[in-house]
């Protein structure tokens, strides 16, 4: 069960139906300029209003290439070979990885 917050807002529409989200449903909802809101509407009337998560446009863009390259090139995707792995596995191997890191000013 989601958790629901203890309060209530209220905003009027303009004659162009617009509205300003009010500042503690932006604060609740972690919104800034330009981000995107999405809707819910329910049988009952209720709306569900969210914050839609943004993603890289570069990765995606990125993926998409990917996507699109291997769907045209299906004769260019080819196993691993034990060798290749083997190799890779060796320049990573004494790397050690704290995911849960906090980033320096420089890496942000």
């Amino acid at each position: 069960m989601t958790e629901r917050l203890n309060f209530q807002a209220e905003s009027t529409l303009t004659d162009r139906y617009q509205t300003t989200v009010p500042e503690n449903v932006r604060k609740a909802l972690r919104l800034n300029k330009r981000d995107k809101i999405h809707y819910i509407i329910e049988p009952n009337g209720q709306v569900i209003m969210s914050r839609v998560e943004q993603e890289d446009p570069v990765l995606g863009k990125f993926l998409n290439f990917l996507a699109q390259d291997m769907s045209q090139n299906p004769q260019n995707i080819k196993p691993i070979n034990s060798d290749l792995f083997n190799r890779t596995q060796s320049l990573i191997d004494r790397i050690e990885l704290d995911l849960d890191a906090t980033l320096s000013d420089e890496d942000e």
